[in-house]
């Protein structure tokens, strides 16, 4: 029986995840790591939550979940007056959260790659057929039943399946993200909502956490020579220690960008590509999970009912069960940014919203089921 043929193209986590993912299906998968990929290391740490990790554990065979470190408190903080005020709490005796750092993540999903039968090659995208759904690289070219793309939030060869038809903003705002060395006992998960922007701390193992600050210009360009201070000094007066360490800081603009198109013929886009939204909720590689996940599912329909891909609706049944909630969380993400903004008039009617909703446990369970399933 003639093997259904995919391409996934990207090498990072995205790609990594769909091809490991997607490795148990008896397809014929090459997977295709860009040359010029980044050589840069990624200090950043992700947040997933806990159907999404049920999600990795159930289709990646021998994933390290020791990389994925839990948390079962998260605490959100509102400042007013330069003080801030405790305004919400999750403390469960089961796991909320997984923090993991993407560098060490990928290079285990990179070992476990080897470990398939998928072909793993190093190449040069040079342009798309999506009439004969064809791949031309620097050495070779090659027809697929099925494209995947997941090379990041930039690349030009979207612009043959999406053109330029998106939502887009630019926030005006850096995100400065770094790994702290700390003493602190038991501390989970926790937002800071400040005039500069929304700080976040993510512990990923008993003693460190990544601290991923989303600051307005205004306030990163008059601080940006002595960054490393400025950022010490917050942490400090936030967690009463001085008892902190800080590694090295990398700092990225952010922006909104949820794309209208999500395919062309059998060409799929998944990732960043797809959608960008502000890290204030750590939602962003929830999104992507969930359009994998849904991508897994639609293939293994296809497979048991013995239809071929190449000619399934797998593409369109993509986009039309995932670009709703994508839009949805996306806009109310940005809608929540908004709502958080400094405003001297507007911050006391905030605080009694606030207080409100720290009271109703109606809508805890209800913010607390989106942030681990989604919309669905």
């Amino acid at each position: 029986m003639k093997k259904h043929k995919i391409c996934i193209v990207g090498g990072g986590l995205t790609g990594l995840i769909s091809a490991l993912v997607l490795s148990e299906r008896g397809l014929d998968i090459d997977l295709i790591v860009e040359n010029n990929t980044s050589k840069n290391k990624d200090l950043r740490v992700t947040a997933i939550s806990e159907k999404n990790m049920e999600f990795l554990k159930s289709t990646i065979k021998n994933i390290n979940l020791k990389l994925f470190y839990p948390v079962k408190k998260i605490n959100l903080f509102f400042e007013k007056n330069n003080q801030t005020k405790n305004f919400l709490n999750f403390d469960e005796n089961k796991n909320l959260m997984y923090f993991f750092e993407n560098r060490l993540t990928k290079d285990h999903l990179s070992k476990l790659l080897k470990k398939t039968k998928i072909k793993i090659q190093k190449k040069t995208i040079k342009s798309i057929d999506l009439a004969e759904n064809k791949i031309f690289t620097n050495s070779s070219s090659k027809s697929y039943d099925l494209l995947v793309l997941c090379l990041g939030a930039n690349s030009p060869i979207y612009q043959k399946i999406s053109g330029n038809r998106k939502i887009q903003k630019n926030y005006k705002e850096h995100s400065i993200t770094c790994s702290v060395n700390h003493q602190i006992k038991n501390i989970g998960a926790q937002q800071f909502f400040l005039k500069e922007g929304p700080l976040a701390i993510l512990p990923y193992n008993k003693n460190k956490f990544s601290v991923v600050w989303s600051i307005e210009d205004m306030y990163f360009i008059k601080n940006k020579k002595n960054i490393t201070n400025y950022l010490k000094t917050k942490l400090s007066n936030l967690l009463k220690t001085n008892k902190i360490s800080l590694g090295n800081i990398q700092s990225y603009p952010l922006k909104l960008s949820l794309k209208r198109n999500y395919y062309k013929k059998n060409a799929i886009i998944l990732g960043d590509g797809l959608h960008v939204v502000h890290p204030l909720a750590g939602q962003g590689f929830n999104l992507i999970l969930r359009d994998i996940e849904k991508l897994n599912e639609l293939i293994s329909n296809n497979l048991r009912l013995g239809l071929t891909i190449k000619d399934s609706n797998i593409p369109k049944d993509l986009s039309d069960s995932r670009k709703p909630e994508n839009l949805l969380m996306g806009l109310g993400i940005d809608t929540t940014r908004k709502f958080f903004k400094s405003n001297k008039y507007l911050d006391p009617i905030k605080e009694n919203i606030l207080n409100n909703f720290s009271k109703s446990t109606l809508l805890k369970k209800i913010t607390k089921r989106v942030a681990n399933l989604g919309l669905s």
